[in-house]
């Protein structure tokens, strides 16, 4: 069974796989890796990533989104687009000015879809634009969509129910169904792009965009496709989102009166994850592919691996067992040693337990000495946490990493926590001669864990 028929029928059948067995033995031998991953046979094709689509608090576009990184600019302030005051957290990373109508064909789209559509159309003609792909050369069949989400069309649903609850049921647009649902974002994109290849979007909570990644990746590792725009979207910046975070005292509270201070990921004085809007897409290509049209690459998919904790579900695994397979996992794909690993584009999201738990998860992967020989940073003192949006834009910068050979730093790390232990490459970028492997690496409520490995072109 091909991995798109899998995806389709998976929903439905899925019950009845649970009657035969709850492991995968149902599956074919070439669909079952040796530790319970899921392969459809043998990889037959290299992938590369060929294009770049940041949309961030801190810039739009790669040029934009690389250099604030590496200046260390946060894109945090008060936030804007609702009135916070009752809020325990009110600060967020908000991408202001964003006007959608120019990355569309058709504007009136840009108008009956929700931000979260919005943002992931707009990253995916970025990323389209940077790789300088000739849409009308690529075969519509081989040509994938898979998107990572948390929410979905969050902004949609609060607004319709507040509309229908006001004026009665028969205000309620009709665009308001299609516009909520997250496979519109992956639609639209398709829609936009003539992609008829593999489409879908993933829901595994921040975890989501590296899991679409890894999938896109698969889909033409395996021969599926030729080309995949791959990444998140996430606009979950409204007041539903921030109450229901807060409610849980997941968010930073400390900070409302200095918002650029209030993601400090590995930070002893860190309270809590800032929320973060945008979308990170990425352009994948069969290396065949991309030589073929003298592509520029930036770097190469080595390997991908996932895992879940099975532990709580919104507390990660104390000892960071799920995280720590997803990394082995994606080595042993990648077929590379734990020494081959230069750096790590953490998931750190500035919560107590996450930096400490994710730490953990390093050392218990790479062993303690080579944990503390690499290097590990987080973006999300910048962009805030994008949730399902999160692994996209964590990708790009470790791919720019990669190919600068410049590690982003984690910035408004002022005071070392012992728990965090690890070179979290404080404040101020690092330039090194040679990175051999770089991971990005995510983590969702549900003890969903997934990891992508680059590596330089070669």
């Amino acid at each position: 069974m091909r991995l798109s028929t899998l995806s389709v029928l998976g929903p439905a059948l899925g019950c009845a796989f649970l009657l035969f067995d709850s492991s995968l033995a149902y599956l074919p031998s070439y669909m079952r890796g040796s530790k319970g991953q899921i392969y459809m046979k043998e990889k037959s094709q290299r992938v590369v990533v060929t294009g770049l689509g940041p949309i961030s608090a801190v810039g739009i576009g790669k040029d934009a989104f690389w250099k604030a990184l590496l200046e260390g600019k946060s894109g945090i302030d008060r936030i804007s687009g609702f009135d916070p005051s009752g809020l325990t957290c009110q600060i967020g990373a908000e991408v202001k000015d964003f006007d959608a109508k120019p990355y569309f064909k058709d504007r009136k789209s840009a108008v009956r879809n929700d931000r979260v559509t919005l943002m992931g159309v707009a990253a995916s003609r970025i990323a389209v634009d940077d790789a300088k792909l000739d849409l009308s050369s690529v075969e519509g069949e081989r040509f994938g969509v898979v998107v990572g989400s948390a929410f979905g069309g969050l902004q949609t649903l609060e607004t319709q129910i507040q509309t229908m609850n006001e004026k009665g049921p028969g205000s309620v647009s009709p665009f308001a169904v299609p516009s909520l649902l997250s496979n519109l974002i992956s639609g639209v994109i398709a829609l936009e792009n003539g992609a008829k290849g593999p489409n879908y979007v993933v829901n595994s909570a921040c975890a989501a965009s590296t899991h679409a990644l890894g999938l896109a990746y698969a889909h033409i590792a395996h021969g599926e496709a030729d080309v995949c725009l791959a990444g998140g979207s996430e606009a979950a910046v409204t007041p539903f989102g921030f109450a229901g975070f807060c409610s849980m005292k997941a968010m930073a509270t400390k900070y409302n009166d200095n918002p650029s201070q209030g993601s400090r990921p590995f930070d002893k004085d860190r309270c809590g994850f800032v929320m973060g809007e945008g979308a990170g897409m990425v352009v994948l290509e069969s290396l065949e592919h991309a030589q073929k049209r003298g592509a520029h690459i930036y770097a190469e998919v080595a390997g991908f691996g996932q895992a879940c904790d099975a532990h709580h579900i919104t507390t990660p695994h104390p000892e960071g067992a799920g995280l720590a397979q997803a990394i082995t996992l994606a080595l042993e794909d990648a077929g590379m040693a734990k020494e081959d690993l230069t750096y790590i584009n953490a998931h750190g999201t500035s919560t107590a337990y996450n930096d400490k738990f994710e730490t953990l998860a390093v050392k218990k992967a790479l062993g303690e000495e080579v944990a503390k020989k690499m290097y590990l940073s987080s973006t999300k003192g910048s962009t805030g946490h994008t949730l399902g949006a999160a692994g996209g834009l964590e990708a790009i910068a470790t791919v720019l990493a990669i190919e600068t050979k410049t590690l982003p730093p984690t910035i408004n790390y002022e005071t070392p926590d012992p728990d965090c232990d690890l070179n979290v490459v404080p404040n101020k970028p690092i330039t090194l001669n040679e990175i051999t492997g770089a991971a990005s690496q995510s983590a969702g409520f549900g003890g969903h864990d997934s990891v992508v490995v680059f590596k330089p072109f070669k």
